[in-house]
């Protein structure tokens, strides 16, 4: 059982296609989407619609939501993504669950429902993940995303896993997913970083055209350099 685990696409095409084109060797049997297919980047209403085509399982992040709490600042992309996409972004569920190798981990983007997780944060603050908002059983590992920076820690009684940023990966400017590699049952469980290199320049000028992107230059920097500029 091959299920790959992504997130923070923001609007670049150029990263999305590029991961497409590796989950196109590597055949995953699920893929689940873990927030944010939207904002930062010029193109959210494709890599909406792609989230939407080639995902099986999808938790809102905090762009995704953002959409309708804060209509006026996210105007450009609301235009953009039109009512259609904005409900369905609206209707995501923050957290969800995933079994594999005898593992349960929870899941969820991170902010609005958590704190944003970074891979230096305290064990406790890690652990603390691993508890659902809906009063399901705490789960024995957490995957989440927002960080745009990939990690896998070892903690007591689990993992916390990261997936990176597909579109806007910081410290690294390449498209970053996760590959869980198991079984249905308690098995040998692989965790795999996926880190697939795309063409930063060509990524960066296709915000050209769109002289009311938000924070475009800013935007541009990071995905050519993975520094954050914001």
């Amino acid at each position: 059982m091959k299920i790959v685990l992504l997130a923070d696409l923001h609007g670049n095409m150029v990263a999305t296609e590029a991961m497409e084109r590796e989950l196109e060797k590597i055949r995953p049997d699920d893929i689940w989407f873990l927030g944010d297919a939207v904002g930062k980047g010029p193109e959210s209403d494709r890599t909406c619609d792609w989230v939407r085509t080639h995902c099986g399982h999808w938790i809102a992040g905090n762009w995704d939501r953002s959409m309708s709490m804060y209509p006026e600042y996210n105007a450009f992309y609301r235009q953009q993504l039109g009512q259609e996409r904005i409900d369905w972004l609206d209707s995501l569920p923050l957290e969800d669950e995933l079994k594999i190798s005898g593992f349960r981990f929870r899941l969820v983007h991170g902010r609005f429902l958590d704190p944003l997780y970074l891979s230096f944060d305290p064990d406790e603050k890690l652990r603390a993940g691993f508890r659902f908002h809906d009063g399901r059983p705490e789960a024995n590992g957490l995957i989440c995303a927002d960080s745009h920076r990939p990690f896998i820690r070892p903690l007591e009684g689990g993992y916390a896993l990261n997936t990176g940023s597909v579109g806007n990966n910081l410290s690294l400017p390449r498209a970053h997913a996760l590959l869980l590699e198991g079984e249905a049952g308690p098995a040998p469980l692989n965790i795999t970083i996926l880190s697939v290199p795309y063409d930063n320049r060509e990524a960066a000028e296709r915000a050209n055209p769109y002289p009311d992107l938000p924070n475009r230059e800013a935007y541009q920097r990071e995905v050519r350099t993975g520094i954050y500029s914001r």
